[in-house]
């Protein structure tokens, strides 16, 4: 579903991602590990296509995002660690926009918009303009947002930030269910726990190199992911 292949960008002199080479397959959940500055955050930009790099590859369901980025971006969803919506649209009017964006009928967006907003205990706060939502609430607009138009991939952000313990156990089984029909998540976090019982790959970056990267036995083999991540970040 994603192959990233010696993908590097720089920042002048630094290199955020450096020869970052990943294979995310249809049905896995990917997870994607480092510390703050590591290479996370402009690695799922450039997959989104919000930001050109330098050198490699990436290739989203046979299409090239540099050749073809309309076709990928059909194909995707992608959730940033902040939410940054348009805060002058009322919650209704921002799905609504998003549905326009990728020709949802009225019928499709009335009955997903149901489903998940009823599911996010969002519903009754639609009519209301974004600017008034809380963080926790932008989440769950962009989190609705995301899965509106079905992709075949979606990219998050530290998707769990801000998100209250119902919604983070709903967030987790609307990412299985996703992947068990077919589509593929590649997110990042600090939740080292969540990573551990969720995903069924993980990568390890530092520095914008990945360190190691596998199934979670191959990665963290008899110890927790933490202990693993701690000793590789020493």
């Amino acid at each position: 579903m994603l192959h990233i292949e010696h993908l590097t960008k720089t920042y002048g002199d630094k290199r955020a991602v450096d020869d970052l080479t990943l294979h995310i397959a249809s049905g896995e959940i990917y997870g994607f590990i480092g510390h703050n500055g590591a290479g996370k955050t402009t690695t799922l930009k450039s997959i989104a296509g919000i930001l050109r790099f330098d050198s490699g590859e990436i290739v989203i369901d046979g299409h090239s995002v540099r050749e073809a980025p309309i076709e990928c971006k059909k194909r995707i969803a992608y959730i940033p660690d902040n939410p940054d919506l348009y805060d002058f649209m009322t919650g209704i009017q921002f799905l609504n926009f998003i549905a326009d964006i990728f020709g949802l009928s009225a019928e499709v967006r009335e009955a997903r918009i149901a489903e998940y907003a009823g599911a996010f205990e969002l519903t009754e706060d639609l009519a209301q303009p974004v600017a008034a939502y809380s963080h926790g609430m932008k989440q769950k607009l962009a989190m609705i947002a995301a899965w509106l138009h079905e992709p075949k991939l979606i990219l998050m952000d530290e998707p769990f930030v801000g998100l209250d313990p119902k919604a983070s156990h709903l967030l987790k089984t609307m990412m299985r269910s996703f992947c068990d029909a077919g589509g593929a998540i590649f997110f990042s976090t600090h939740v080292l726990e969540v990573a551990e019982k969720l995903c069924d790959k993980v990568a390890i970056i530092k520095n914008g190199r990945l360190v190691k990267a596998g199934t979670m036995e191959e990665v963290k083999g008899d110890e927790s992911l933490e202990s693993v991540f701690l000793e590789l970040e020493d």
